[in-house]
């Protein structure tokens, strides 16, 4: 994998995926209008056990930032309860789902209505995963950063450990990812995507730190 991902990094960054937009983007939505056809039968599985276990909604939605800090309204299918402790605070992700719904999440189908916003142009295939606006107005200078490139519907944090890392390890790595995108780091993302659905996540502890000294490097050259 390190000497995969050498020859990566050496193509140029983001500036050239820029530049070759127009074909990036009817690539995707071709091929987010192809998948929503064998994915309805998912969806409509994954509505059913949303409605089994949680009953109504069936969708979470929320207001995410899109490239340039953009709004867009992002559409889930919902996995977890608004289940709350004496303080009134919600409980830890794995207290407010069921079984299901957890298989759900590994599966990623509660991300499958995300195809619409990818043919809408508010996301894309691959690229740092939608956050609200004001988690990433605390982040600052990287919060700006981050929004150099759309949301994706997978991307370099979530195949390198995602649930597994603190938030602080992934917006190293989706700085990194940022500073370094190109369509072939894209096409490993997405096979490390779809290794990560069938044997789940995997901090990959290289690929962590070359990210964490990444961002290190444009700490030291942030003015003041």
């Amino acid at each position: 994998m390190k000497a995969n991902l050498d020859r990566v990094v050496s193509v140029p960054a983001w500036p050239l995926l820029r530049r070759s937009a127009a074909f990036r983007r009817a690539i995707e939505s071709l091929f987010a209008a192809v998948a929503l056809v064998p994915c309805l039968p998912l969806m409509a599985l994954t509505a059913i056990v949303v409605w089994i276990n949680l009953g109504r909604p069936l969708f979470f939605t929320q207001v995410r930032a899109g490239v340039g800090m953009r709004a867009f309204t992002i559409l889930k299918f919902r996995t977890m309860t608004d289940a709350r402790g004496p303080d009134g605070e919600l409980l830890a992700d794995e207290l407010r789902q069921t079984k299901l719904t957890a298989l759900l999440r590994r599966l990623r189908f509660d991300e499958l209505p995300q195809l619409l916003s990818i043919l809408r142009g508010d996301m894309s295939l691959v690229g740092p995963r939608p956050l609200p606006v004001a988690t990433l107005a605390a982040f600052g200078e990287f919060g700006r950063l981050r929004c150099l490139v759309p949301p994706g519907l997978t991307g370099w944090a979530q195949v390198n450990g995602n649930t597994r890392l603190s938030d602080d390890q992934k917006i190293a790595l989706d700085l990194w990812y940022v500073g370094h995108a190109s369509l072939r780091l894209d096409g490993l993302i997405v096979l490390m995507t779809l290794k990560t659905i069938v044997l789940g996540e995997k901090v990959h502890c290289e690929h962590l730190r070359i990210a964490e000294e990444y961002l290190a490097a444009r700490r030291a050259n942030l003015p003041g």
